[in-house]
Protein backbone atom coordinates (compact mmCIF):
# COMPACT_ATOMS: atom_id res chain seq x y z
CA UNK A 1 0.00 0.00 0.00
CA UNK A 2 1.67 3.56 -1.03
CA UNK A 3 0.71 6.86 -0.08
CA UNK A 4 1.10 7.90 -3.38
CA UNK A 5 -1.23 10.20 -5.06
CA UNK A 6 -2.85 9.85 -8.47
CA UNK A 7 -2.25 13.46 -9.32
CA UNK A 8 1.87 13.88 -8.41
CA UNK A 9 2.57 17.46 -7.63
CA UNK A 10 2.59 19.17 -10.84
CA UNK A 11 1.44 21.49 -13.33
CA UNK A 12 -1.27 20.96 -16.18
CA UNK A 13 -1.20 24.59 -16.93
CA UNK A 14 -1.38 24.69 -20.81
CA UNK A 15 2.52 25.50 -22.12
CA UNK A 16 3.49 28.40 -23.46
CA UNK A 17 3.20 29.05 -27.09
CA UNK A 18 6.15 28.03 -29.37
CA UNK A 19 7.86 25.42 -26.80
CA UNK A 20 7.76 22.03 -28.04
CA UNK A 21 9.25 20.18 -25.28
CA UNK A 22 7.39 18.81 -22.04
CA UNK A 23 8.98 21.50 -19.58
CA UNK A 24 7.53 24.73 -18.85
CA UNK A 25 10.04 27.56 -19.56
CA UNK A 26 12.11 25.28 -21.39
CA UNK A 27 14.16 27.04 -24.17
CA UNK A 28 16.28 24.97 -27.03
CA UNK A 29 20.05 23.77 -25.74
CA UNK A 30 20.83 23.78 -29.49
CA UNK A 31 22.92 26.96 -31.09
CA UNK A 32 20.18 29.31 -29.91
CA UNK A 33 22.49 29.15 -26.90
CA UNK A 34 25.89 28.49 -27.75
CA UNK A 35 28.60 27.83 -24.73
CA UNK A 36 30.76 30.21 -23.17
CA UNK A 37 33.80 30.72 -24.67
CA UNK A 38 36.54 29.13 -21.63
CA UNK A 39 33.58 28.33 -19.44
CA UNK A 40 33.17 25.09 -17.77
CA UNK A 41 30.87 22.57 -18.96
CA UNK A 42 29.70 22.60 -15.37
CA UNK A 43 28.91 26.28 -15.55
CA UNK A 44 27.22 25.66 -18.77
CA UNK A 45 25.33 23.40 -17.65
CA UNK A 46 24.34 25.31 -14.39
CA UNK A 47 23.35 28.20 -17.10
CA UNK A 48 21.58 25.85 -19.05
CA UNK A 49 19.21 24.71 -16.42
CA UNK A 50 18.58 28.62 -15.09
CA UNK A 51 17.44 29.36 -18.50
CA UNK A 52 14.91 26.26 -18.23
CA UNK A 53 13.04 28.58 -15.71
CA UNK A 54 9.93 30.89 -16.75
CA UNK A 55 11.02 34.29 -18.14
CA UNK A 56 14.60 33.62 -17.54
CA UNK A 57 16.51 34.38 -20.71
CA UNK A 58 20.48 33.65 -21.79
CA UNK A 59 21.64 36.84 -20.03
CA UNK A 60 20.20 36.36 -16.87
CA UNK A 61 20.71 32.77 -16.95
CA UNK A 62 24.39 33.93 -16.92
CA UNK A 63 23.93 36.42 -14.16
CA UNK A 64 22.77 33.88 -11.64
CA UNK A 65 25.34 31.31 -12.85
CA UNK A 66 28.23 33.53 -11.60
CA UNK A 67 25.75 34.84 -8.68
CA UNK A 68 26.06 30.90 -7.51
CA UNK A 69 29.66 30.76 -8.04
CA UNK A 70 31.17 33.75 -6.42
CA UNK A 71 28.73 33.29 -2.77
CA UNK A 72 30.29 31.17 -0.35
CA UNK A 73 29.36 27.34 -0.24
CA UNK A 74 27.06 27.25 2.35
CA UNK A 75 24.83 30.33 0.93
CA UNK A 76 24.62 28.27 -2.26
CA UNK A 77 24.03 25.17 -0.90
CA UNK A 78 21.01 26.97 1.10
CA UNK A 79 19.53 27.26 -2.23
CA UNK A 80 20.55 23.34 -3.53
CA UNK A 81 18.70 22.20 -0.51
CA UNK A 82 15.52 24.45 -0.47
CA UNK A 83 15.14 22.91 -3.96
CA UNK A 84 15.84 19.32 -2.67
CA UNK A 85 13.41 19.69 0.41
CA UNK A 86 10.47 21.22 -2.26
CA UNK A 87 10.75 18.33 -4.23
CA UNK A 88 10.75 15.53 -1.85
CA UNK A 89 8.10 16.79 1.02
CA UNK A 90 5.48 18.55 -0.77
CA UNK A 91 2.52 16.45 -1.96
CA UNK A 92 -0.74 17.79 -2.80
CA UNK A 93 -3.73 17.26 -0.35
CA UNK A 94 -5.43 14.05 -0.69
CA UNK A 95 -8.68 16.12 -0.53
CA UNK A 96 -8.25 19.86 -2.10
CA UNK A 97 -5.03 18.96 -4.10
CA UNK A 98 -3.47 22.00 -2.42
CA UNK A 99 0.43 22.29 -1.85
CA UNK A 100 0.88 20.46 1.30
CA UNK A 101 3.70 18.81 3.72
CA UNK A 102 1.67 16.41 5.04
CA UNK A 103 -1.84 14.07 3.69
CA UNK A 104 -4.17 17.01 3.67
CA UNK A 105 -3.81 20.26 4.21
CA UNK A 106 -4.00 23.03 6.82
CA UNK A 107 -7.35 24.40 5.20
CA UNK A 108 -8.95 21.49 4.77
CA UNK A 109 -8.35 20.57 8.14
CA UNK A 110 -8.84 23.48 9.87
CA UNK A 111 -12.47 22.51 11.42
CA UNK A 112 -13.52 26.17 11.46
CA UNK A 113 -13.44 26.99 7.71
CA UNK A 114 -17.06 26.70 5.76
CA UNK A 115 -17.26 23.33 4.44
CA UNK A 116 -20.20 24.10 2.94
CA UNK A 117 -18.51 25.95 -0.02
CA UNK A 118 -15.88 25.19 -2.49
CA UNK A 119 -13.68 27.65 -4.59
CA UNK A 120 -12.41 25.98 -7.25
CA UNK A 121 -9.27 27.48 -8.65
CA UNK A 122 -6.72 26.19 -11.46
CA UNK A 123 -3.43 26.15 -9.49
CA UNK A 124 -2.32 26.52 -5.54
CA UNK A 125 -0.84 30.03 -5.82
CA UNK A 126 -4.80 30.91 -6.74
CA UNK A 127 -5.58 29.67 -3.38
CA UNK A 128 -2.67 32.02 -2.07
CA UNK A 129 -4.29 34.76 -3.44
CA UNK A 130 -7.57 34.48 -2.84
CA UNK A 131 -6.09 33.46 1.28
CA UNK A 132 -4.79 36.68 0.93
CA UNK A 133 -7.63 38.68 0.19
CA UNK A 134 -8.80 37.51 3.66
CA UNK A 135 -12.68 37.77 2.12
CA UNK A 136 -13.25 33.99 1.79
CA UNK A 137 -13.47 31.01 4.26
CA UNK A 138 -14.45 28.33 2.63
CA UNK A 139 -12.76 25.32 1.51
CA UNK A 140 -10.82 24.82 -1.61
CA UNK A 141 -10.29 22.37 -4.65
CA UNK A 142 -7.43 22.76 -6.89
CA UNK A 143 -7.62 21.29 -10.69
CA UNK A 144 -4.00 21.41 -11.43
CA UNK A 145 -3.83 22.85 -13.92
CA UNK A 146 -7.12 24.45 -16.92
CA UNK A 147 -8.57 22.79 -20.08
CA UNK A 148 -6.73 23.46 -22.95
CA UNK A 149 -6.93 20.46 -25.57
CA UNK A 150 -4.98 22.43 -28.16
CA UNK A 151 -1.83 22.00 -25.42
CA UNK A 152 -2.58 18.49 -24.54
CA UNK A 153 -4.66 19.07 -21.66
CA UNK A 154 -7.57 17.25 -21.47
CA UNK A 155 -10.29 16.35 -18.57
CA UNK A 156 -9.19 13.55 -17.08
CA UNK A 157 -5.64 15.33 -16.08
CA UNK A 158 -7.97 17.61 -13.58
CA UNK A 159 -8.72 16.72 -10.45
CA UNK A 160 -12.57 17.27 -11.98
CA UNK A 161 -13.76 13.76 -10.94
CA UNK A 162 -12.35 13.77 -7.43
CA UNK A 163 -14.75 17.36 -7.47
CA UNK A 164 -17.53 16.03 -8.01
CA UNK A 165 -16.72 13.21 -5.34
CA UNK A 166 -16.63 15.51 -3.01
CA UNK A 167 -19.78 17.37 -3.87
CA UNK A 168 -21.40 14.14 -3.98
CA UNK A 169 -20.54 13.37 -0.60
CA UNK A 170 -23.33 15.76 0.95
CA UNK A 171 -22.65 19.24 2.65
CA UNK A 172 -21.94 21.59 0.05
CA UNK A 173 -23.89 24.06 -1.09
CA UNK A 174 -21.97 26.07 -3.01
CA UNK A 175 -19.12 25.75 -5.60
CA UNK A 176 -17.44 28.46 -6.66
CA UNK A 177 -15.59 28.10 -10.09
CA UNK A 178 -12.33 31.01 -9.81
CA UNK A 179 -10.90 30.12 -12.77
CA UNK A 180 -8.56 32.38 -14.58
CA UNK A 181 -10.52 35.18 -16.75
CA UNK A 182 -9.05 33.97 -20.26
CA UNK A 183 -10.11 31.71 -22.87
CA UNK A 184 -8.48 28.17 -20.90
CA UNK A 185 -9.95 29.45 -17.81
CA UNK A 186 -13.56 30.19 -19.34
CA UNK A 187 -13.43 27.17 -20.65
CA UNK A 188 -12.56 25.12 -17.63
CA UNK A 189 -15.26 26.58 -15.43
CA UNK A 190 -17.61 25.44 -18.72
CA UNK A 191 -16.61 22.40 -18.22
CA UNK A 192 -17.13 21.81 -14.52
CA UNK A 193 -20.33 23.80 -14.49
CA UNK A 194 -21.75 21.08 -16.78
CA UNK A 195 -20.43 18.26 -14.77
CA UNK A 196 -22.04 20.28 -11.99
CA UNK A 197 -25.65 20.07 -13.63
CA UNK A 198 -26.05 16.35 -12.82
CA UNK A 199 -26.00 17.59 -8.77
CA UNK A 200 -28.96 20.30 -9.31
CA UNK A 201 -28.77 20.81 -5.28
CA UNK A 202 -25.76 22.80 -5.48
CA UNK A 203 -25.65 26.01 -6.68
CA UNK A 204 -23.10 27.20 -9.48
CA UNK A 205 -21.05 30.21 -9.12
CA UNK A 206 -18.29 31.94 -11.21
CA UNK A 207 -15.96 35.09 -10.02
CA UNK A 208 -17.32 38.20 -10.82
CA UNK A 209 -15.79 40.54 -13.35
CA UNK A 210 -15.38 44.00 -14.25
CA UNK A 211 -14.14 47.63 -13.40
CA UNK A 212 -11.52 47.61 -10.40
CA UNK A 213 -12.19 49.63 -7.55
CA UNK A 214 -10.51 53.41 -8.24
CA UNK A 215 -10.58 52.68 -11.91
CA UNK A 216 -11.71 55.54 -14.83
CA UNK A 217 -13.92 54.28 -17.92
CA UNK A 218 -11.63 55.89 -20.00
CA UNK A 219 -8.45 54.36 -19.08
CA UNK A 220 -9.82 50.66 -19.02
CA UNK A 221 -10.18 48.32 -21.62
CA UNK A 222 -13.14 47.15 -23.84
CA UNK A 223 -12.79 43.89 -22.06
CA UNK A 224 -13.47 44.43 -18.91
CA UNK A 225 -16.24 47.24 -20.05
CA UNK A 226 -17.91 44.47 -21.60
CA UNK A 227 -17.23 41.73 -18.66
CA UNK A 228 -18.89 44.69 -16.40
CA UNK A 229 -21.74 45.18 -18.18
CA UNK A 230 -22.19 41.61 -18.09
CA UNK A 231 -22.06 40.98 -14.74
CA UNK A 232 -24.29 44.11 -14.08
CA UNK A 233 -26.12 44.12 -10.38
CA UNK A 234 -29.14 45.89 -9.04
CA UNK A 235 -28.38 48.48 -6.60
CA UNK A 236 -30.13 48.10 -2.99
CA UNK A 237 -30.97 50.86 -0.67
CA UNK A 238 -28.11 50.47 1.90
Amino acid sequence: MTDEHPFPLKDRSPRPKGNASGRIGRTSRSADSPQLAGASEVLHTLIREFECLPGIGRKTAERLAYYVLRVPVDEAMKLAYAIRDVKKTLRNCKTCFHITETQECTICSDLERDSSTICVVEQSKDVYAIEASGSYRGKYHVLLGAFAPLDGVVPGDLTIEPLLGRVRQGGVEEVILATNANFEGDGTALLVSEKLKAIPEVRVTRLARGMPSGSHLEHVSRTIVSDALEGRREMHDS
